[in-house]
């Protein structure tokens, strides 16, 4: 199913008194969402993004613009007429009910011609709870499950009704790091067998990059950008979206491009062909650095820390906006601890430039 919001805009009043203003939660959104794809709903707390997703499931009225699903406006649609399934961050399971009970909730409410008999409701449990394999649980009660099968049977409620758009509100939060990893491979699984359109709203840059065939960047209710995970990770739009991506997170420094070069403090580090003469926002991808005893780009070295596959090099520069620069190398490359100065030449196609006025990126 097809999701297209326009203008989509909500406001809420301000929560000082003495200020009449409201507050603009989501800004003209404007976007399409293909169908039978997963969308990764991505930004900063407070960016808008929860907000968005209840206007699309219904629960937040919109201020202004229209929710579409396919050619039908649903707007005005109440949540249960919608043809959704909505999983939050924590599970709302019912403790005293088992985990079947828990699936086949939504089917008891069906009435006239969509009421179920109950062979046909403990079917389609399950027919969901082998979709999320939690089939070996089905006589347990929540408290008995860990935090990973928990956000499995919410999962198999929301889809036990087998909705027209799936929406996840930040669903993997709650658990620890090792349950994330295992669980959010199971739901772009779980996506690609149903084919349900798939909303899922997180804060963690590296869980939507793993597994939306798009993502969304938001930032103060605005859309920063849209694009396949890793297209956005190349060419980011502006400066906040090619900081917010990336882990560890891209290093910035204050530049400037003179006589059709890039300077980074004194360093002449690159060429900048087409570019007029300006200041500029630097920012430099952790894997762009080459240890280059004759490089342009001159720093401090202060750590060698050793991860491995790579190594993580830290060290300063005058020009730099952060507090340190972290370079990803290779651990063949690793360079010698003691040496208070190194050296690098850029890979080009991980330096990016941004205006720094607007802060759009600027190709060269």
């Amino acid at each position: 199913m097809k999701v297209v919001l326009k203008n989509l805009t909500k406001k809420f009043p301000s929560r000082d008194k003495k200020s009449k203003a409201e507050v603009t939660a989501v800004d003209n959104f404007d976007f399409e969402i293909p169908s039978g794809m997963l969308i990764g709903l991505l930004g900063p707390s407070g960016c808008g993004k929860s907000t968005t997703l209840n206007m699309i499931s219904g629960l937040e009225a919109p201020t202004s613009g229209r929710i579409f699903f396919g050619d039908e406006d649903v707007t005005d649609v109440a949540p249960e007429n919608r043809g959704i399934g909505l999983v939050f961050q924590n599970y709302a399971l019912y403790p005293h009910l088992t985990v079947h009970d828990n699936i086949v909730f939504p089917l008891q409410n069906l009435r006239g011609k969509d009421k179920l008999s109950k062979e046909e409701m403990d079917k389609r449990a399950l027919e969901v709870a082998k979709l999320v394999q939690i089939e070996d649980y089905m006589e347990r009660k929540p408290s008995e499950l860990s935090g990973g099968q928990q956000q499995r049977v919410a999962i198999a409620r929301a889809l036990i009704k087998t909705p027209l758009v799936l929406l996840l509100d930040e669903p993997l939060s709650n658990l620890d790091a090792r349950l994330r990893l295992q669980t959010r491979e199971e739901i772009k699984r779980i996506q690609q067998k149903t084919g349900v359109t798939t909303i899922f709203v997180t804060h963690d840059q590296e869980e939507a990059m793993s597994i939306s065939d798009l993502i969304v960047v938001m930032k103060d209710g605005k859309l920063q950008q849209i694009g396949k995970p890793q297209s956005v990770y190349d060419e980011p739009a502006n400066f906040f979206v090619a900081k917010f991506l990336g882990t560890p997170a891209i290093n910035t420094f204050e530049g400037e491009v003179k006589d059709g070069f890039l300077y980074i403090g004194k360093d002449k580090v690159l060429k900048a062909d087409g570019l007029s003469d300006r200041k500029v926002f630097v920012g430099i991808r952790p894997e762009g650095f080459v240890i280059d005893e004759k490089g342009p780009f001159k720093c401090e070295l202060k750590a060698v820390e050793v991860m491995g596959r790579d190594t993580s090099v830290v060290s300063t520069h005058e020009g730099m906006l952060s507090s340190s620069i972290r370079s990803i190398i290779a651990s063949e490359d690793r360079p010698d601890a003691s040496l208070k100065e190194i050296s690098f030449s850029l890979k080009p196609s991980k330096v990016h430039l941004f205006d720094k006025e607007t802060e759009e990126r600027l190709l060269f």
